[in-house]
């Protein structure tokens, strides 16, 4: 009797045991660059960004980090990725429903310039000899639009998209890192798709 319960209560030990490496295997350590992601609602238009935060962590970013005239991924790890629930118009550009990689070229004067990739491909879907290329992903864009960088008074110390709502019709689409903030506007096409569902009744 006293075998049974001995081996009985070593078994229950290894599984006690057991269940407890596994629940800590299961924890996460703390990344760099934490996932993020931001939705917001504009006219029917559900709009949502996913991508990586990395930190300042006292370094020059614009410049130095992201160089100047070379396209970067817009965010940290995997390539940054906006969403649109229904039809919208970028940069005078109509868009179907769908998702897209976003990716941006810094400057260190003037204007930058917002790519939007049709086909969603990773980032290193287009790495050459440790660089972006550029042709080739030049071949996938829908909108390149240009937008002028805004300076901001403190450093951000994480990089953050926002999506604000304006009017509710026409969103602004926020990118802001250290010391710029990056902005491109999403029409949502509010009138066009009420005029539609008025021909329709």
């Amino acid at each position: 009797m006293k075998k049974q319960v001995l081996v009985f209560a070593c078994a229950l030990f290894a599984i006690l045991f057991g269940l407890q490496l596994e629940s800590k295997a299961q924890i996460q350590l703390p990344v760099a660059s934490p996932a993020a992601f931001v939705s917001q609602n504009v006219g029917f238009t559900k709009i949502s960004i996913d991508y990586s935060s990395p930190a300042v962590k006292g370094r020059k970013i614009f410049g130095e980090i992201e160089k100047y005239g070379v396209t970067w991924r817009a965010g940290a790890n995997a390539t940054t990725m906006i969403e649109f629930s229904t039809a919208v118009n970028v940069g005078g550009k109509n868009l179907r429903p769908g998702k897209y990689s976003l990716f941006m070229t810094p400057e260190a004067s003037g204007e930058w310039t917002v790519r939007l990739n049709a086909k969603g491909n990773s980032v290193f879907n287009y790495m050459k000899d440790g660089k972006i290329d550029e042709e080739a992903l030049a071949k996938d864009d829908v909108v390149t639009i240009k937008v002028k960088a805004e300076q901001l008074p403190a450093v951000q110390e994480r990089l953050q998209y926002n999506i604000s709502a304006e009017n509710n019709k026409i969103a602004k689409v926020s990118m802001t890192w250290e010391n710029v903030r990056i902005s491109f506007m999403v029409d949502t096409q509010v009138d066009q798709k009420m005029e539609g569902f008025k021909s329709a009744f």
